[in-house]
């Protein structure tokens, strides 16, 4: 059993390709994706319908949008999440600190760590 073992995550990423990727790593390690979303749309939508563990964020999405929005929904529901991103943290903009920093790019078991600092588990390795 690994740290990531039937933990639900919620990915909001708008590249297919890194979208797929992310799916696979994830199963990979025990997680169960409760949904794909490219646009805030579509992940304000799977919010309604599903309740994640936990959410992988990245930052900027299609058409100038950011995950500004999702990241705010998740908050207030208390959902962590993983803000995915290739700026520093200095960069980040404040509404969005809330969440665990990944800066791009990372390994597989940077991911996995993340989630695990995301909901407070322990660090076991993944």
């Amino acid at each position: 059993m690994t740290a990531l073992q039937d933990l639900r995550v919620l990915v909001v990423e708008n590249d297919e390709m890194s979208a797929a990727l992310l799916h696979m790593q994830l199963v990979q390690a025990g997680a169960v994706v409760v949904g794909l979303a490219a646009t805030v749309a579509e992940a304000l939508r799977m919010l309604q319908e599903s309740s994640p563990d936990v959410a992988l964020l990245d930052y900027r999405l299609a058409r100038n949008e950011t995950s500004e929005p999702v990241a705010a929904v998740l908050a207030a529901r208390g959902i962590p999440f993983v803000l995915a991103t290739g700026m520093t943290a200095e960069q980040v903009p404040a509404s969005m600190r809330a969440g665990v920093l990944l800066v791009k790019p990372y390994l597989s078991a940077d991911l996995s760590r993340a989630l695990v600092r995301a909901i407070g588990r322990s660090s076991a390795p993944a």
